[in-house]
């Protein structure tokens, strides 16, 4: 097991490894001692299924009094109606603010069931155990937490950091080759942003047998920016390289592409903006074309300027009349560059461009 820590106003631990399911118990309980009286386990239905039991006999063995939430798969699940519920069932289950909220599964469970232990009582304390890759190396780490509104994606949330993060790599096992895939969507991500090496590894064959170190060294580049800024006010921003133009994807798709796969789509359509502007290294959108196909994730998709210009209008990035792109530069360094809205629909444009 590797252990990280991630300096935020308070700190807390990632420990990554094999096997580590049935051992969460025990790791949350030395972590929080015995303050702590009930877990709730908020999972979808998929991943209570495969995991939930085994999860609560490890959160019972250890002296928990254990509730569980399991809500329907899918990403327009990921909605108030389905937060609303997470929170009517902690009320009917009498947590109180001594208590936990223990979110088993991808990064729809963590992101709501962070926003519940966010908003619940005003604040309880949760733990991350991501059974997805995607969840594994972004959205467990950090503490954004949110729901999904009509007009686009994680519009309502809150900054809440998890007490403790628990990563069993034995989970991904039960991951078919697209929601494999979606992770390493993530993970190619923190390579173009800051690390040449770990960009590289993407260029050789057989992931999965190296997804621990994997997994770690993007945690690690995750806990530095984290640590650096920890409500998204300067460096954490450099995290949505191809998020604006994949969201917008993901909205025009009505979620038919997930979401590694759309900002897959984004960060070649962010590459090849750049090169078209000269901010980025001639070469780069080719370069992680390549990568990309070769991890089974896609280059383009079938949507018009218009489609995903109206999209993009409601990314939460937007500040008023402006919006701020993540661009690379090179392999291992981005930019944040600024543009008036109206500019945006040029800008996807050349994104679109050959």
């Amino acid at each position: 097991m590797e252990t990280i820590q991630v300096e935020t106003g308070r700190a807390y631990d990632v420990c990554i490894g094999a096997g580590l399911l049935d051992k969460a118990g025990t790791m949350i309980r030395e972590t929080l001692g015995d303050r702590a009286a009930t877990a709730a386990l908020i999972s979808d239905e998929t991943v209570d299924a495969l995991y939930g039991n085994r999860a609560a006999a490890s959160l019972e063995a250890a002296g928990f009094r254990v509730v569980r939430f399991a809500f329907p798969v899918g990403e327009e699940n990921k909605s108030l109606a389905t937060f609303a519920g997470m929170l009517e069932f902690l009320a009917a289950e009498r947590l109180t603010r001594s208590d936990i909220i223990v979110a088993l599964g991808g990064g729809i469970t963590g992101d709501m069931a962070g926003f519940a232990a966010a908003s619940y009582l005003r604040g309880i304390e949760f733990v991350q155990m991501p059974t997805t890759l995607l969840a594994a190396v972004d959205s467990s780490v950090g503490g954004k937490t949110g729901v999904n509104l009509s007009a686009g994606k994680n519009l309502a949330g809150a900054f809440w950091q998890p007490s403790l993060v628990i990563c069993d790599t034995d989970c991904f096992a039960t991951l078919d080759e697209d929601r494999f895939a979606d992770g390493l969507a993530e993970a190619i991500k923190a390579g173009i942003i800051d690390d040449p090496a770990l960009f590289a590894e993407f260029e050789k064959p057989d992931c999965r047998e190296r997804i621990a170190s994997i997994v770690a060294q993007c945690v690690k580049f995750k806990a530095r920016i984290v640590a650096a800024d920890e409500r998204e006010s300067g460096l954490r921003q450099l995290l949505n390289l191809g998020h604006t133009f994949g969201h917008a994807i993901e909205k025009s798709t009505h979620h038919a592409l997930t979401h590694g796969h759309a900002v897959a789509v984004g960060m070649v359509m962010a590459s090849r903006a750049a090169e078209k502007h000269g901010i980025c290294e001639a070469g780069v959108a080719d370069t992680l074309r390549k990568v990309l196909t070769a991890n089974n994730l896609p280059v383009s998709v079938n949507c018009t300027v218009r489609e995903l210009t109206d999209a993009a209008l409601s990314d939460k990035k937007r500040r008023g009349g402006r919006i701020t792109l993540v661009l690379p530069e090179k392999i291992g360094a981005c930019t944040l560059h600024t543009i008036p809205v109206e500019e945006l629909e040029s800008w996807i444009r050349d994104g679109e461009e050959a």
